[in-house]
């Protein structure tokens, strides 16, 4: 890999969308685990938008959310979901196609 192919994948900004219902300890958990893999491997470089079913329901079928709650890679493309509570670090960096830092 080229010095110029690492600034590319540093500059990559990440959007991700995770859905959850309600204001639950598994909501919570799940909002914070990702939040720490965010700061861990792409600190500076991603924005999570936190969406409640509860408050916008029509958004599960425009979104096809079948399970909550669930992460949605919006950018870089292509798209990805991601099912649970984000707990296990290493399925999340996978899930997400994450690379670690080297």
């Amino acid at each position: 890999m080229t010095g110029k192919n690492i600034q590319d994948e540093a500059a990559i900004e990440w959007d991700l969308r995770i859905y959850v219902a309600g204001e639950t300890p598994k909501s919570r958990d799940a909002i914070a685990n990702l939040r720490k893999v965010c700061e861990e491997y792409l600190k500076g470089r991603y924005t999570i938008e936190v969406i409640d079913l509860l408050k916008h329901p029509q958004l599960a079928a425009e979104e096809q959310i079948f399970a909550v709650p669930t992460v949605v890679r919006k950018l870089p493309e292509p798209l990805k979901k991601l099912i649970g509570d984000m707990s296990a670090t290493e399925k999340v960096l996978v899930g997400l196609d994450i690379k670690p830092k080297k």
